[in-house]
């Protein structure tokens, strides 16, 4: 029921009506959590965007942008929550403060459907085309502000809700994660319309049911298509994961266990290719000893093959990055992390934030950017394309390696969130890039998940979480390019563009 259906009761009746569907917005939002990892019911997302679009239908702009807003805060508050772990748990942040904290990030973030519900509902067009055509596009474009703005938080895009089970995944190697968002979205768009007709006793036009199908239809067709094909010899390859708790992991106090932990996980791999989380070593490259790093790198000539350690580096003119280095047959090869994390990696607005952020107990708040366009690692008979942490969150980053790159490894360490879902959605935004690349993506992390992802976003291998285990797989590497890999995002918005302008015109011509 929305707030126009009780335009005609008592003020205090309408407050009643007001509240009660902020508060499904809000429970509709927290339950969309649902739809993404480590539940991966694909079709609450499409549910509850529809359930979304009915509550909008009727009502004035600023109305239903509190209804967006609702619906937006309770879907961050319950699908990244874990924000409050990292700042109070290993942060060493008060606990009222890392609450507020976390609430006014989510509540940044839920600006964003906000503004999506008042677009579609201050525009006065043809519902069809703003159920079909505009608030899909919207959606989408505003998604893709969100992973940009501020140096982007992409995390809980729709799209990501599809993957890698849902027909709409099959979106992924084309137009990208976007172009799965824009799809998830026009089925939602199609949904609520259908609704709205049947509740307002209008005839159904079987033109958008036919639409849907279309959409679902296709996507399931382009699943079945093979974009990429395998390359060379396939490779064995062992990905660390050490289970070192966040609060040890730079105490002085546990260095020697956590290189001795890690030296003996190296040391029992025979494979080829041997895969070490994020700083790893938590220290200084420099300082780490050579005697140590010597025996690595003769075990890796051994195997006939190499290692990939991560590990902080400093230079001799202070400045310090997120590395990957490569020791063993090969040359000594490095990756430095391009897409640091404000706050952790690095602090915006130093002069006003500075003082804040340094009462926080994070190491390392000051790295340098990598090369905007890093070269692939060539180790153990391929062309390794690394990626650190939630980097692998940018897909339009990531293809910046390819074609060239034969196989995909994000190294990270998410212990930073504790026993939280943040790991599971990690490796749920890992194999939308596996998809989308049509590589094999290999990830080692400190306390999971640890995973081999095939190229149809599949999990073929995993560790348990916090564990700590040597994780062998024996994995191809691919060559060519998936359409994505080719256009990036620009494909699905020029497809959001083109949808705006479709809605626009014909959304009018229809009102007229």
């Amino acid at each position: 029921m929305s707030a126009a259906s009780g335009a005609h009761a008592p003020p205090s009746a309408r407050r009643v009506v007001r509240h009660r569907l902020i508060v499904a917005a809000f429970v509709l939002g927290a339950g969309t959590v649902f739809g993404f990892a480590p539940f991966y019911l694909f079709f609450v997302t499409v549910l509850t965007l529809a359930a979304l679009l009915a509550m909008l239908d009727g009502e004035h702009a600023w109305s239903a942008a509190r209804l967006g807003f609702a619906w937006g805060l309770g879907f961050f508050l319950f699908g990244v929550s874990w924000v409050y772990v990292s700042l109070h748990d290993f942060g060493a942040m008060p606990a009222p403060l890392a609450a507020l904290a976390t609430l006014l990030f989510c509540a940044f973030l839920a600006l964003f459907p906000a503004l999506a519900a008042y677009v579609h509902a201050r525009l006065a067009l043809d519902p069809g085309a703003k159920f079909m055509l505009i608030f899909p596009a919207t959606w989408t474009l505003l998604e893709w502000t969100r992973g940009w703005l501020f140096t982007g938080f992409p995390w809980l895009g729709a799209g990501y809700s599809q993957i890698p089970l849902s027909p709409l995944a099959g979106y992924a190697p084309v137009i990208g994660i976007y172009g799965v968002t824009l799809a998830t979205a026009a089925s939602a768009g199609i949904l609520a319309h259908l609704w709205r007709s049947y509740r307002q006793k209008q005839r159904v036009s079987l033109m958008f049911a036919a639409a849907a199908l279309a959409i679902w239809l296709a996507g399931w067709g382009l699943k079945a298509v093979e974009w990429t094909e395998p390359a060379g010899e396939p490779v064995t390859v062992s990905l660390l994961q050490g289970n070192v708790p966040q609060d040890l992991k730079f105490r002085e106090d546990r260095l020697q266990k956590t290189l001795e932990d890690y030296r003996a996980l190296a040391l029992s791999s025979a494979s080829r290719l041997i895969v070490f989380p994020e700083t790893a070593l938590p220290l200084f490259l420099e300082h780490v000893p050579q005697a140590y790093l010597s025996e690595l790198a003769a075990h890796a000539r051994r195997n006939g093959g190499d290692l990939l350690i991560g590990v902080p580096e400093r230079l001799r003119d202070g400045r310090y990055y997120n590395t990957v280095v490569s020791m063993g047959s090969s040359p000594a090869q490095r990756y430095r992390k391009l897409h640091l994390v404000p706050f952790g990696e690095f602090i915006p607005l130093r002069p006003l934030l500075g003082g804040i952020v340094g009462a926080l107990a994070i190491p390392l708040q000051d790295f340098t950017r990598g090369p905007e366009y890093p070269q692939p690692l060539e180790v153990a008979g391929q062309r390794i394309a690394v990626n650190v942490c939630y980097e692998d969150a940018f897909g339009e980053e990531i293809i910046r390696q390819l074609p060239q790159a034969t196989l995909l490894v994000n190294v990270s360490n998410v212990a930073w969130f504790g026993r939280s879902i943040a790991p599971q959605q990690h490796l749920q935004i890992s194999q939308a890039r596996a998809l989308e690349t049509g590589r094999y993506m290999l990830r080692a992390t400190n306390t999971g998940v640890t995973a081999v992802i095939d190229t149809r976003g599949q999990v073929v291998n995993a560790a348990p979480e916090f564990t700590q285990v040597a994780l062998t797989a024996h994995v191809p590497g691919y060559a060519g390019a998936t359409p994505y890999v080719r256009w990036g995002n620009l494909a699905a918005l020029a497809l959001c563009a083109f949808l705006l302008v479709c809605g626009w015109t014909c959304g009018r011509r229809k009102r007229d």
